[in-house]
């Protein structure tokens, strides 16, 4: 079938939408019609080229939609059916069957080589040529083709627009506090970056009950925005020693931190913030061949601990319904971060949220 979708061609090119040919849905596969697409850092960082996705290639991996047709073999899913399409995973490895997809060992080659698990394509331009399918989604068009296994039905009655970011960027930061650090209530925690991943940790953290929360960012609209969903202290880390002033509000230090801006030197700050076997996750992710300075005698004689987190620890047809479930109850008002962009606009939502002014872009098909 012929479809629109939003072509990285070259790198930095700007996106450009073009009529494409969709496959028809193989076996364990669904055909989806998209609602909507989040705008996620990761997308910009592949139409870059600093992670090397094979060029022309449809990018986007937080997308929304309804079910159009289902292949041989689907049992969870039918049409009609409102969905959010999560990361790439082989379901089949020792990670994924012990419950870690998001550490499948074959996630870098599933996400990010342009290739269905097969092997094969599904999107190929005017000239028949292949293109490269994104996190095994590629939701910046207006169908897709996805592996049922990386589908999350959701319920109906919440704006169907409004759920792809859960797929990736808001369960990251959301799914560090929620499933990989499980702070106590009344806990410490610090945010390092307060774009939609660290404020989707922040609102996590008010939500499971910390009672100190600091958001550090060098931006004061968005620590402003921070205060609103749940901050107790904001710090901007431009002209300060975070440590230091984080040290001036929790004596000691704090019992968690989450590092998500991925800019070399925050990590140090971050496990200089903690006390006495602190934990702080490792989310950002810096340029690679980063080299990241670590006082080791303190990490040991505090006992403290680092810890990288992929996708939020989540699993996500388990996950993402949780999120939604808090969305509900208003302790989890995601909506805040998010602005909604026409597909045809979608080169000035990446401009956005490059410069800042948009914290979450999500794109709508219409």
């Amino acid at each position: 079938m012929q479809i629109k979708a939003a072509v990285t061609n070259s790198k930095s090119e700007d996106f450009k939408i073009e009529t494409i040919q969709l496959d028809e849905p193989k076996a364990g596969e669904v055909l989806i019609r998209l609602v909507a697409s989040g705008v996620c850092h990761t997308d910009m960082v592949a139409q870059d080229q600093e992670y090397p996705v094979p060029l022309p290639a449809v990018l986007g991996h937080e997308g929304s939609g309804v079910v159009e047709k289902v292949g041989v073999g689907v049992t969870t899913l039918e049409p009609g059916d409102h969905v959010v399409m999560g990361f790439a995973h082989c379901g089949k490895c020792n990670q994924c069957l012990s419950g870690h997809p998001f550490v499948c060992e074959r996630f870098f080659e599933l996400n990010f080589v342009g290739k269905m698990e097969d092997g094969s394509c599904r999107h190929h331009n005017h000239a028949n040529e292949d293109l490269s399918i994104f996190f095994g989604q590629s939701s910046f068009g207006t169908y897709t083709v996805v592996n049922e296994r990386n589908v999350v039905k959701v319920d109906k009655d919440v704006d169907l627009a409004l759920l792809g970011p859960l797929g990736c960027g808001i369960q990251t930061g959301s799914g560090s506090v929620l499933n990989r650090l499980k702070p106590e209530s009344g806990s410490s925690i610090v945010v390092f970056g307060a774009g939609a991943v660290g404020l989707s940790a922040l609102m996590a953290a008010k939500a499971i009950g910390c009672g100190t929360i600091i958001a550090v960012d060098v931006h004061d609209n968005r620590l402003e925005l921070a205060k609103e969903l749940g901050a107790t202290h904001t710090i901007n880390g431009r002209n300060v020693n975070v440590p230091e002033e984080v040290k001036k509000i929790i004596a000691g230090g704090a019992n968690y931190a989450v590092e998500t801006a991925g800019v070399p030197g925050i990590l140090r700050q971050a496990v200089d913030s903690l006390g006495i076997r602190g934990v702080v996750c490792q989310i950002g992710a810096p340029p690679l061949g980063t080299d990241e300075k670590i006082d080791v005698n303190d990490l040991l004689l505090a006992n403290k601990t680092i810890t990288g987190v992929v996708e939020g620890d989540s699993i996500p047809r388990i996950f993402i319904p949780q999120l939604i479930s808090l969305y509900k109850e208003g302790k989890f008002p995601f909506d805040k971060l998010v602005k909604f962009y026409n597909f045809e606009d979608i080169n000035q939502a990446v401009a956005d949220s490059k410069n800042g002014s948009t914290i979450k872009p999500i794109i709508k098909m219409g």
